[in-house]
């Protein structure tokens, strides 16, 4: 079993999922949560895992966490020496999804409102690995630049996975096949800035 199938076993979806779709935790697709949100297919978010490579005691952003599930699935492949922070823009979400990962019991990794004149969180940054799970129309670079070096981000872009990572200074993007995916929502800056 590696790394990603332990952490499916050790945190199962159903404790991320409203109580009324629970006992479809196994159905290999994306459930609803409510307010325009969906629980990512597994499948989907096991290859999103696998792309992203996280390493014990890493510092890792989660975008778009949902429910939370992604945000605890990060939890425990970084364990307790690592740093996770998962945000979202939807404020129902975000408060659910911030109680969801909160009973996971691990208290290094958190789940909370993103700014919505902010994409991610670049003054807690940089971070080892970004995980993003809505779709972006093109390469998030704001996201690009909250990357340490080296790191690594998993975005799906234009309906294709993309893989980026930054070592020595070089960015390399590669394309991990074809997904569906809620879209991004963009910051929109406060009135006043332009």
């Amino acid at each position: 079993m590696d790394a990603v199938d332990d952490a499916f076993e050790t945190v199962p979806r159903s404790g991320f999922l409203p109580r009324g779709t629970r006992s479809r935790a196994g159905f290999d697709g994306p459930l609803p949560i409510g307010h325009g949100g969906t629980c990512s297919q597994p499948r989907t978010v096991a290859d999103m895992l696998r792309l992203l490579d996280v390493h014990p005691g890493q510092r890792v952003l989660d975008v778009g966490s949902g429910s939370g599930w992604t945000t605890a699935l990060l939890g425990h492949l970084v364990g307790r020496a690592g740093h996770v922070v998962g945000v979202e823009i939807e404020p129902h979400l975000a408060r659910w999804g911030a109680e969801n990962v909160a009973g996971a019991g691990m208290p290094w990794a958190q789940a909370r409102a993103a700014d919505p004149a902010v994409l991610g969180l670049p003054d807690e940054g940089p971070w080892d690995r970004i995980l993003v799970s809505a779709q972006a129309r093109r390469l998030p670079q704001a996201l690009v630049d909250q990357l340490a070096d080296p790191g690594r981000l998993v975005v799906p872009v234009a309906g294709r996975m993309a893989l980026v990572v930054l070592e020595g200074g070089v960015t390399r993007v590669s394309e991990h096949g074809y997904y569906r995916f809620v879209p991004l929502q963009t910051p929109t800056p406060p009135a006043g800035h332009p």
